[in-house]
């Protein structure tokens, strides 16, 4: 027997069990628009190859990170010790700033394209969870080094909570695992990061890839006005294919350019008895919200400021996330207006706060 008489026969056998001819038949048949504004359709690919870069990665560290009192230690030797440690650490901590990145990217395309309307509600308030369980994702992520950076950047980050009225200290202890940040802290964060959240991702990630293959990509409102004889698409399998895989390629050498060039540092283990060192500031993606509660405090001291921020920043995520239930016109109307300027204040507000988080560090 040839080897293509064997890698048929062995085809065969799988797709009758399988049914993959009816997956390739459907690749075949789904199709992608083809227009001007076609490039923001690679964001989405190009989260989900950070977020298996992620998983990749995570699972090397997992072998040998400890979590609780160890922590440092353990990141210590994996960074200095171990052979090519300090690689896929910084690969892992490259690839996750890189997928917050092409997550808000993404989810900004998807804003100003509408393809948050009928019948791609669902779509969008999944891809909204999965923006929410990344932050947490980083939230959780950041502190487990336990350096002097994290340690004093998440026990800021935790103080936020307690501005909640009745339940926010009692929320604030469950996270810590106590009043301060220590050992239990790590462990609860280690928990969350690698068993609670990759549970919660992944099946909501199964599901909006699903939504995206059922519903198919948006067109932008200019090129749904358009005649169906003058709309341009080209087929997914292989045409389209092609073209993510070569941006998954572009994000992999970018990603390993900045992994090799600036590797990620770990800094001096924490001393919770000294004080907090200069320039203290969260992650970049939540830089935002951070300053809008600085300023808002500046305005409104005390625990009024603190309330009136949490509430303002709720109610604006809100509105966001229910927008396709606001702008449900087909045609570019007044509500289409309105939720295109809204996004356009959304981005100018996120960039304007971020820039002067920076701007004000001390």
């Amino acid at each position: 027997m040839t080897v293509k008489t064997i890698t048929s026969s062995a085809y065969e056998w799988v797709d009758e069990r399988l049914g993959l001819s009816e997956l390739a038949a459907f690749a075949r048949h789904k199709t992608v628009p083809v227009h001007s504004q076609s490039f923001w359709y690679y964001w989405g690919g190009i989260t989900l190859f950070l977020f298996m870069v992620q998983c990749f990665t995570g699972v090397l560290l997992l072998v040998y990170y400890r979590p609780g009192a160890d922590a440092y230690e353990s990141v210590r030797q994996i960074t200095v010790v171990m052979n090519f440690g300090w690689l896929i650490r910084s690969v892992h901590a490259w690839s996750a700033n890189l997928m917050m990145f092409s997550i808000l990217v993404h989810m900004f395309s998807v804003f100003f394209m509408k393809a948050y309307r009928k019948p791609r509600e669902f779509g969008w308030l999944s891809g909204m969870a999965l923006l929410g369980v990344a932050s947490v994702f980083g939230f959780s992520g950041y502190l487990l080094p336990m350096d002097e950076l994290s340690y004093f950047a998440t026990k800021v980050g935790l103080e936020i909570p307690t501005a909640i009225p009745y339940v926010g200290a009692a929320i604030a202890n469950m996270l810590r695992g106590g009043p301060e940040v220590s050992e239990f802290t790590v462990q609860r964060f280690f928990a969350l990061h690698v068993v609670v959240l990759p549970a919660l991702f992944l099946p909501l990630l199964g599901f909006h890839l699903w939504l995206v293959q059922r519903h198919g990509n948006a067109a932008p409102p200019s090129e749904e006005a358009k005649p169906a004889t003058e709309r341009k698409s080209i087929p997914f399998m292989p045409n389209f294919l092609r073209k993510d895989l070569a941006m998954w390629l572009i994000t992999l050498n970018t990603l390993a350019l900045l992994a090799s060039v600036f590797p990620w540092a770990l800094g001096k283990q924490f001393d919770p008895l000294a004080p907090a060192p200069a320039g203290i500031h969260p992650e970049w993606y939540f830089m935002s919200p951070f300053e809008m509660l600085k300023l808002l405090g500046a305005v409104l001291p005390g625990e009024i400021g603190e309330i009136t921020g949490i509430l303002l920043f709720s109610v604006g995520i809100l509105l966001w996330v229910l927008i396709p239930f606001y702008d449900t016109n087909k045609d570019s109307g007044q509500r289409g207006r309105a939720a295109h300027y809204f996004g356009l204040l959304a981005i100018f507000a996120l960039l304007a706060t971020t820039v002067i988080g920076y701007w004000t560090i001390r």
